[in-house]
């Protein structure tokens, strides 16, 4: 596992006191909660310092439909045009994983107070080397930071999307998927969406006309596909 150094001091107090609250969170519940791990990158703290910049220059809607997650949601130009009954925003960080969204959880979603949240994390994780016990714990962490600053606002957990460039790790993102489904199933307000199974062709391969160049990231066809899919899961 690589050891990286946290952005900024803000961001390492902040942080810890997010994971000694779902510590303490937990321990009511005599669950034990494994220590997060440090984010997998110090050049977060640029984006988050972005998406400030952002909101001080056009304040963003009330209450709204917050997407967040990697760079499959950082590219979703359409995003606002494919939910247009829908108040949405854009908080995708490329290239991150679950962990960073549990640490920037409050630059990314909650400080927007949001009626729904939509995450897509996990393909960088298991691409980088971390396991599926490690996503869905870290997802479980994510979750549980929501539900204690914000009880009760109901997420929606995209699976990992299957990617031509990606494909010898399908059996890892088979077993992280299910394993996020058969949890969510248990979860109130905790939705899992099958991105995973509608991207494969009938020789069970990811379909090739769904992405862009560089076979990982998707084209305009793969965000029509994912718009029909989550389309009925948003609140509006």
């Amino acid at each position: 596992m690589r050891t990286q150094h946290l952005p900024a001091a803000r961001a390492v107090l902040a942080a810890a006191l997010i994971v000694l609250g779902l510590l303490a969170g937990c321990a009511g519940r005599n669950v034990v909660q494994a220590p997060l791990d440090p984010v997998s990158s110090p050049e977060w703290a640029t984006d988050m310092a972005r998406f400030a910049a952002e909101d001080v220059a056009t304040p963003p809607p009330a209450r709204p439909v917050v997407f967040t997650g990697s760079s499959s949601v950082r590219m979703w130009e359409s995003l606002k045009r494919d939910f247009p009954g829908v108040t949405v925003l854009n908080r995708g960080f490329g290239g991150s994983q679950v962990r960073d969204a549990v640490w920037y959880a409050e630059e990314v979603a909650l400080r927007y107070r949001p009626r729904q949240i939509v995450l897509y994390a996990g393909d960088n994780d298991i691409s980088e080397g971390r396991t599926p016990a490690q996503v869905v714990a870290d997802t479980r962490a994510f979750v549980a930071r929501v539900q204690s600053a914000l009880p009760g606002t109901p997420v929606a957990l995209l699976g990992i999307k299957p990617s031509p460039s990606r494909v010898h790790l399908l059996g890892f993102q088979r077993e992280t998927n299910e394993a996020l489904r058969t949890w969510a199933s248990r979860q109130r307000n905790i939705a899992y969406i099958d991105v995973f199974t509608p991207m494969l062709g009938a020789d069970g391969l990811p379909r090739e006309e769904l992405f862009i160049a560089d076979r990982l990231h998707m084209n305009a066809a793969g965000y029509a596909l994912w718009r029909e899919i989550i389309g009925p899961y948003l609140l509006r």
